[in-house]
This record gives C-alpha cells, structure tokens and sequence, in this order.
C-alpha cells in the first residue's frame, strides 16, 4: 500500500517536474512563429514547436491549474462545516465557562459567612 502510494506521488512529482521545466525552457528561449525554413546559422539541437502544439501546451497547462485549484476548493467546501462547527462549539465552551465563574462568583460571594469588621479609628475616616 505504501509503495503504491510512494510510486503515485513520484510520478505526480516527475510530472509536475517535466511540466515546470517545459515552461521554463519555453520562457527561457521564446519561440519564432514563422512558416519559413530556418536558417542553418540556429542550433541544430533546438526543436521547433508549432503554434498548435505551443497552444496546446498553454491549454495543458491551464488545464492542470483549474484541476488542482478545483481540487483545493472542493477540499476547503467539504471541510468548510466542521471548521465552522469547532468555531461554534468553542463559542458555546466561552459562554458556558463566563457563565459558571459568573455563577461562582455570585454563590460563593452569598454563602460566605461576612468578614469580621474591624473598628476603624475616627481619626482614619476624616
């Protein structure tokens, strides 16, 4: 199970690996649309596109974008819910602990027995 999954994200890793190095070539060194021979003087080792093929790779590669950005969306709507239900459950946890302090704080205050009174000078209240 774990070699499937391992050998899965290698190819998804070597795809995306050969995707971002095709444009970036295709950044590096722009392409001429001409229907012209081309001149011996250019390398021989540089391969043409044609302006079907090069369209056809910006389609791929917007293709690619919108999946992965569907993906990751669907993902946030599907958890969206229980990120909300936690925000609540938290807010109803604040209100009930506010609540029995407040409550605490009013019983203990009636049920203790009152502090003994000191007699204070009346030179001190002046």
């Amino acid at each position: 199970m774990m070699r499937g999954r391992r050998r899965h994200q290698d190819e998804q890793s070597r795809a995306l690996y050969d995707l971002s190095s095709l444009v970036l070539n295709l950044l590096r060194s722009p392409l001429t649309f001409s229907d012209e021979v081309p001149p011996a003087s250019r390398r021989p080792g540089q391969a043409q596109i044609s302006p079907a093929g090069f369209a056809s790779l910006l389609l791929g590669i917007s293709l690619a974008l919108m999946l992965c950005g569907s993906v990751t969306f669907f993902i946030g709507f599907v958890l969206m819910p229980w990120v909300l239900g936690l925000v609540m459950l938290f807010y109803v946890a604040g209100i009930l602990s506010t609540l029995s302090v407040f409550g605490r704080s009013i019983l203990c205050y009636a049920t203790s027995p009152p502090s003994p009174r000191k007699d204070i000078p009346a030179w001190k209240l002046m």
